[in-house]
Order: C-alpha cells, then structure tokens, then sequence
C-alpha cells in the first residue's frame, strides 16, 4: 500500500521518506479518468460538489454525489465522442463555474483533450487559443447566462472552420440542431455507465491544454498529460495534507491550474468535497462578503486563495461565524505580501501556507510544510518527485553552475511534473536548459534546509492578481504612436492585486504627447483589458544596459519609490525630508530603504510597518537623526 498522501510534512525529511515510494506507485493507472473511476467507486454516495444559488451564497446549495459526477463525467465524454471528437483533438470552453463545467473537465479529458479558456480575453485570443488547441468542440454559455461571451463565442463560431458541434449551457434561441446544441438536454440523451467508443487512456497523452496568459500573439499553450496530473495528484495531495474529511470553496476559474488541479482534481481525488459558491466564483463580491459564513455553513477544512482574495477577508469581519473547521490556508499564484500572510493566520487562527508552481509544472512544486515551521516569506518547501534548484546561467543563457546555499539564483525544476514542451515549439528552446531543467524565470534562493525563498523575476512579466501579462502587449501598443521612441512596461508594487501594470515613454526629438493622450492610445490598442496601463510616465532618457536594452531594473525600482513615496505621505507625523531608496539586496532582492529625518520613534515606525507591510517588496527604515 502507497504511504498516505496525509502523511506528516515537517520538512525536507518527510519529502524524502514520502519519495521512497516509487513514482510507479501513483502511477498504477492510465489516466486521470481511470483514477478517478477508482475514486467514484470508493466514495459513490459521498458527496462531491455542492453549487450554491447564484446571488445566494447562503442560501440551500444543490449537491451531486461522486457517482453523480462520474456519470456526468461519462455523458459529457459520450457525448462529445458522438459529436466527432477525434483523438488529438480538443474540447474548449467558456463556462461559468458549475457542475457542467466539471463534467466537461473530466468528460473531456477521458475523451480528449479540454482546454478551458479565460472569458474575460477578446475574441481575436479565444479563437487564437482554440486553432492553437486544435479544437474541434466548444462548450460556452448562451446568451440567457452571459450576453459578453456568447458574443465573443459566436466570432469564435464563425471563424473556426475546424468547429464539429457546439454546446450551450442554457441554450436557447442559439440553438440549431444542426451544429448548435443545448447542452443539459444532448447531455441527458447520452449513456452514463460508461465512456463509449474510447481508446484506452495512456500515461503520456495529452488531456488538458493551459494558456499561460495574454501575449502579442496567441497566448502560450502548456499541455498536461495524465502522467503529469497523475504524479501531481500525489505530490500536490501529500504537501497539502488532502483527504475524504476535507471541504474546500472552489471559486477559482478552471482556466488556471489553481482552479482545476489545486482546488478541483487534487481534492477531487482525494474523496474531498468542493463546494461552489458562485458561477463567477471569488469575482463574485457577495462570495467575499460572506466568506465566513460560507466556511461556518459547509464546514470548510482548507482555505485555499490567491493573496488579492486574502487582502480582501482581511476587510471582512470573521464575527460570529463558527471557523474552527479550517486547518490550514494555502495560496500562491502570485507573491503574497508576508503582513497579509502573518494578519491571515492571525484572523483565522490557522497557518497561511504560501506554494509555488508554475502551469508548465502542472501544480504545486513547493508549500510552507503545514506540520512544521512557517517561515512567512518563502514558498516553502519541494514536493516529492521534483527537483528544485538556483541556478546561475552564463551569457549564452546555459546553466554554468549551482547556486551556493542562500545565495540568489534562477530558479529550475525537473521532474514527471514538467510538461513535453508548449505547443507553440518557438517557445520551446527558452524554456528548457539542458538536462530536462524547466527555467522558471524567477530569481531565488534556496536555504540551509530547503525552504524557497524568491526574490525577484529574471523574466518581465508583470504579474496582476495571479494573471500574467506580457509587457510586449504594452510597450507595442505604445510604439506604434508617432511620438513615441521607446517604451517599457513594468510592474509597480500593488497591495491589492500585488502588480498593475504601468509604462515608461521617452519621446522622439521635438515630438510629445500628455499622459492621458498616450493612455487613451494604448487603450484602444491593446486586446487584454488587464494589460491596460494604469500610469504613464514620461522621460527624457530611458535607462540602458552597456549593450543598449532597457534596463528594467531600474524602472521597476523606480517604479516601486514612486508608489512607497506616496504612500509614506498619507502619514500623519511625518517630517518632510524623508526619502526612499530601492536597492537589491543579495539575499533579499529588491528591498526599499526608508531613510527618515525624524528622531528615532516607535510609533512612527509602527505606522510606517502597517502601510509598507502590505507590499510584497520588503523594506527597511534608516533613522538619519537621533
């Protein structure tokens, strides 16, 4: 018998005894469907997904049980199978958080390949995604449900040849018969017992493809296949302690892999509960609202969130609510400030475990060990089966050697984990160093007893709420205006969202514009709403490598004193004169100096921890006087 995946995580220790169990262990099925047969066998009348009312998130929830959920696994799987799903081909879609959409998830992957795509894109991405998934089926809600994405659906229908059939949560006029279905009522015409027509599912098939977000082009494709989420199941389910008695709040998107692997298939597997709370899930404000509640009614175990989610609880008292059911938190996606972390696990009396993980890792790789010391801060500590490393890379972009303990480097990950390779192959030869290493892109350290500790990026997306943005999308935007010489974008610090992306513009000679004058351009011309830029500033020389690149470093720090700068002002108490200079630390990254003219004061410096601390840039106060 396979060590349980509740196993204790104290340490690196606990990962190298889970690991003497080999990866064949977990890998005793074929594919996620297969697995997750066994688990519908075992927990049948259990339940598995409980939908709460849309706009009542307290009101009386609609629950399936696993069995229920795997004979609409099946229908879905049947269905799309009858409608010409071929093997290699994909099953895309738009849908709302709702038991269709969990159907489609795994119906697709026992048929297919599913790829769930992020409806707040524009058109011209959707469809890019799905000729680049090679999508043959598209699942979407009509009209009746969301007016915005049916619209963007029918471009999508209108110019993908390729499209075999279409089907339609509350379907209606959209409806033809021909190509254009409802999707409850084709649903329901299919068997349930079992998948029809199927070819067994292998280990290295591919069965779900993740975009990586918005770029000038089509956004990158990760694949997924069952040995990834298979081996992810396991090492995921161990760093998280999941098991048959946990509930959690599903209010992710299943775009990303926080939605469908760390708080859908992982917990799924393990005979868990996922609890719905809202088709627009945690974007839906009465959800946040009534957060406490929601965990008090359905006795939620795990509080699973990305940091913006945990800076908005932290607003909502917890108040009579009855939280004792939680054992942990866990989030990631985006760094989370180490205030909002320590305030968390202080409001809910439960430690907030901060992880890291990448789509093209399929989960989790890291997490704060959830039975052994939290060091708010780091991401924590490498799951079994995959190899973490900093490492310092040459001018040729070559690995040329292994970072000391706790000195800074790039971090690189190896293991069943990672994915083949993007679809998109131009991709390919920057992503992958020799020897199977993934580059992460970001910079870290990794300490004496293997706790993760990231400092920065070596790559420059901006990062706004767990949603990547490619600068590029910006800066080309703000290039095509005639005034316009250079442009960079960067990421300024955000306590809300961690990043929002802004812009930095040096002008032709004799040429300009205003601010809003270039903001209203690069709105107009940039595809992804998120992307937009939030500020602009103008300047008359742009900061440049010895080989004349940007130099973004330096942008991003200034970036970073403008906003602790106008942060610090809003203090009552505070002398003018002060000032802020951002540095890099050698094992810390990017760190704010605070250099104060006041004598020194706890009190101020109390105030100053309380509107600094909620930036996940770290800082320092240097009294100059007293």
């Amino acid at each position: 018998m396979p060590m349980p995946i509740t196993a204790p995580f104290e340490g690196l220790k606990d990962v190298v005894a889970f690991e003497q169990q080999a990866e064949d262990v977990w890998l005793s099925k074929n594919s996620i469907y297969e697995a997750f047969c066994q688990t519908a066998e075992r927990f049948a009348s259990k339940v598995a997904l409980t939908a709460l009312p849309s706009g009542d998130p307290l009101g009386e929830g609609v629950s399936i049980s696993f069995d229920q959920l795997l004979r609409g696994a099946n229908q879905a799987a049947n269905m799309f199978l009858g409608a010409g799903l071929e093997r290699g081909e994909t099953v895309c879609h738009l849908l709302p958080l709702s038991f269709q959409a969990f159907y489609t998830l795994l119906g697709a992957e026992a048929a297919g390949i599913v790829n769930a795509i992020n409806p707040l894109l524009e058109p011209e991405h959707i469809l890019g995604i799905a000729e680049a998934a090679n999508a043959t089926i598209l699942v979407v809600p009509g009209s009746s449900l969301n007016e915005e994405v049916w619209q963007k659906a029918s471009y999508v229908i209108d110019n993908l040849p390729s499209l075999k059939a279409v089907f339609v949560l509350g379907g209606g006029l959209e409806c033809d018969g021909i190509k254009i279905f409802d999707f409850d009522e084709a649903l329901s015409r299919q068997p349930a017992d079992h998948v029809h027509q199927k070819e067994p599912g292998q280990l290295d098939d591919i069965v779900g493809y993740y975009h990586t977000g918005g770029t000038t082009g089509v956004p990158k494709l990760a694949p997924h296949t069952n040995r990834m989420q298979l081996i992810q199941m396991a090492s995921t389910g161990f760093l998280m302690g999941v098991s048959e008695q946990d509930v959690m709040v599903a209010g992710l998107p299943l775009f990303h892999i926080s939605g469908s692997i760390v708080s859908g298939l992982v917990p799924l597997m393990a005979g868990g509960t996922l609890v719905i709370p809202s088709p627009l899930g945690f974007r839906d404000p009465l959800v946040i609202g009534n957060y406490w509640r929601i965990v008090d009614k359905y006795r939620v175990s795990i509080l699973g969130a990305v940091p913006t989610m945990l800076s908005a609880l932290l607003n909502i008292p917890v108040g009579d609510a009855d939280i004792s059911s939680l054992r942990a938190g866990m989030t990631g996606g985006a760094a989370a400030p180490v205030e909002v972390l320590k305030a968390i696990t202080e409001q809910t009396g439960v430690p907030m475990l901060e992880g890291y993980g990448m789509t093209e890792v399929t989960s989790f790789t890291t997490l704060q060990p959830r039975d052994g010391e939290v060091r708010f801060g780091s991401v924590g500590i490498r799951g079994p089966y995959v190899a973490i490393k900093a490492v310092l890379l040459d001018e040729n972009g070559d690995i040329s050697r292994e970072a000391d303990v706790n000195e800074i480097g790039v971090i690189v990950m190896r293991g069943t984990c990672v994915m083949p390779g993007y679809v998109q192959q131009v991709h390919n030869r920057s992503a992958f160093l020799a020897e199977g290493w993934i580059n992460s892109g970001d910079l870290g350290r990794i300490d004496e007893d293997g706790y993760v500790w990231l400092t920065g990026r070596a790559k420059d997306l901006i990062i706004r709420s767990g949603h990547n943005i490619d600068p590029s999308l910006i800066e080309e935007a703000l290039h095509e205006h005639p005034a316009v010489e250079l442009a960079a974008a960067v990421g300024k610090p955000d306590s809300y969202a961690g990043e929002m992306p802004i812009a930095y513009v040096q002008f032709k000679p004799g040429a300009a514009a205003t601010e809003d004058e270039l903001k209203d351009f690069a709105r107009e011309r940039i595809a992804e709403r998120a992307a937009n830029p939030s500020d602009i500033h103008i300047v008359s020389e742009m900061p440049l490598t010895g080989v004349g690149k940007i130099f973004k470093p330096a942008l991003r720090a200034d970036a970073t004193r403008r906003v602790f700068l106008q942060e610090l002002s809003i203090l009552d108490g505070l002398r003018d004169g002060y000032d802020v200079q951002v540095d890099n630390h050698p094992s810390l990254g990017m760190v704010a100096r605070v250099e104060l003219n006041d004598p020194q004061n706890s009190d101020l410096e109390s105030q100053i921890k309380n509107q600094l601390g909620r930036f996940t840039t770290q800082h320092q106060i240097v009294w100059k006087v007293g």
